[in-house]
This record gives structure tokens, sequence and C-alpha cells, in this order.
């Protein structure tokens, strides 16, 4: 059977949602965007160059695409990782413990500025060459190499805890955080006895 563009599209299929996944952090909202992109690729086929790297130029859609629902304000941030997609992500089924790592380091991710999580996503989780992520990025290899040290640096120190992990915006802090305020608007903590 021909190695036609459609059959390749079918084949990547898989990566593409696991890079919608881990760049929606939501099944659903994941499904849309790999759908989103496999129409654009449809319609844009024609702009391919059969022989190049169908991988990258697949993500380099996605990510347009993902990066446009964000500034268009239909995504204004990340939302919280489906507690179900979680064993899904380990090899074999993890215990309690794995999973509430797996958590913390998705929590951490959250903590990553935007450039740096794409990137680690494509260079660690998708296993793409610094020239692909660059392609892909629209940024020089330098910058590639740059933000991925940083954000590998930056994940170990919030999991390590030599920095602050972020707080999830579940809207339980707000909620407590203005609870307190309205409680005791001006008056000075509370101090423990020495």
């Amino acid at each position: 059977m021909a190695d036609t563009f459609q059959n390749q599209l079918v084949a990547l299929l898989p990566a593409m949602k696991a890079f919608a996944v881990m760049l929606t952090r939501n099944r659903q909202t994941a499904d849309d965007l790999v759908n989103d992109t496999v129409l654009r690729a449809l319609r844009k086929q024609d702009l391919y160059t059969m022989g190049t790297n169908l991988k990258a130029w697949l993500f380099t859609i996605m990510r347009n695409i993902h990066v446009n629902n964000l500034r268009a304000g239909q995504r204004s941030r990340l939302v919280e990782v489906d507690d179900d997609l979680l064993p899904n992500l380990a090899s074999v089924a993890p215990g309690q413990e794995h999973v509430l790592v797996l958590k913390e380091l998705f929590r951490a991710m959250d903590g990553l500025n935007a450039d740096q999580r794409e990137v680690l996503l494509l260079v660690v989780g998708q296993d793409l060459s610094y020239e692909e992520t660059a392609r892909i990025c629209g940024c020089p290899i330098g910058t590639v190499r740059s933000r991925l040290a940083r954000a590998r640096r930056e994940l170990e120190r919030m999991l390590s805890g030599e920095t602050a992990m972020p707080v999830p915006d579940d809207g339980a802090a707000r909620t407590v955080k203005r609870g307190l305020a309205a409680r005791r608007p001006n008056a000075e903590p509370a101090r423990l006895a020495s």
C-alpha cells in the first residue's frame, strides 16, 4: 500500500493526541485540537512537501491553533488534569504514590512559563530533536536549548522544594482568602505564644 499523506496522517494520530493532551491538560479539549489540526492539515495538504517531516509539520499546525485559541480567549488558562488520564500515562497501573508524584509533576509544569513548557513537552514528551522543535516553535535552536535547560532547572527546584509550587487555581484558594479577609480586614496576623 502506498505511503500516502492520509496514511501517514492516520499513523501520527496517537502522537498528535498525546501532544494535544499535554498542551491542554484536558481530554475533550485535546480531541477538539486534534480534530482542528487534522482538518487544517487536510485543507492545506498541498503546502506539505512529501518526504519531509510530517510530524513536525502537524505539530506546528497544532501549536499554532492552540496559541490562536489561547489568544482568542477561548482557553484563558490550562485546566486541571483529568484524573482518569493519569493511569494511562504510565506503563503499568500506578499505586497511589505514583499518581500523586505525577500530579505534582504536572502542577510543577504548570508553573513553567508557556515557552519553556512547550519546549519541554516537545523534546522530552514527544522525543523530537532540537531542530524539529525549533522549527515548530519558530525560534533558533539555541533558544530551544536555553528554554529546555531553564525548564529542567526550574522543575528540579520546584520538585525538590527549593522553589514554591504554583497554587492550583480551582477557586478554593480565592474563596478561603476572601473569607479570611472578610473576617479580619485590618487585623494583624495572630502570633504564636513563645
